[in-house]
């Protein structure tokens, strides 16, 4: 039986994502990676609530280019927003994110992030959904529409960016930040230490 190879230079995880912001976290922890769009449409999941929802997203987008790279470590995740039973995606356009950001105004809402891992033998050894709760301000529709202004709620769930200019609008957060962000690395590090793609961490050799 081969035994896999964890992440290094030499063998770099597979990032199964386009996100920018999930980029960013990855390469702030020093781990080795390659980011490939798997190119899956975010589209709902009858029946499913939704933290099966962005698991299932997960699994698909990690699936898509598992036959690419099947001896690698395969990473991906989705990330949505979720008021009441309601699930926020992207915004389509401004009127769509103008309708979220005054559905998420002066309320609670949860933002969930679904990851899946691949390891090298070609199945799912590790998936798992975090969540966090997030308290936005009472806005005013000149704050909207200013943001909305600046383009930044586009290709972002719910229609703002916790770790830039919508940060203003953030009053609290109870959970992960990085989860907001796209990426929770604490449930994500210990997932992949415990699965053997790290040995552990931090990886010495990339410092």
């Amino acid at each position: 039986m081969m035994i896999p190879h964890p992440i290094s230079k030499d063998n770099p995880l597979v990032l199964a994502s386009s996100s920018t912001r999930r980029k960013e976290l990855l390469a702030q922890l020093g781990i080795p990676f390659e980011p490939v769009d798997g190119g899956i449409e975010e589209t709902a999941f009858g029946g499913l609530s939704p933290a099966e929802l962005a698991c299932q997203v997960a699994v698909q987008k990690a699936e898509s280019v598992g036959h690419r790279y099947p001896q690698r470590w395969i990473l991906s995740a989705d990330t949505i927003v979720v008021l009441k039973r309601r699930v926020f995606g992207k915004p389509r356009d401004a009127r769509e994110c103008r309708e979220m950001l005054l559905s998420l105004s002066g309320r609670n809402h949860r933002v969930i992030t679904g990851f899946c891992i691949i390891g090298p033998c070609g199945i799912t050894v590790h998936r798992e959904a975090v969540h966090t709760r997030v308290k936005v301000k009472k806005m005013s529709q000149g704050e909207i529409e200013a943001y909305i202004k600046t383009g930044e709620p586009f290709g972002k769930a719910g229609g703002y960016a916790i770790q830039a200019i919508g940060s203003f609008m953030i009053e609290r957060i109870t959970g992960s930040y990085t989860n907001v962000v796209g990426l929770p690395v604490y449930e994500v590090i210990n997932s992949m230490i415990t699965c053997g793609a790290l040995r552990g961490f931090p990886l010495m050799e990339v410092f």
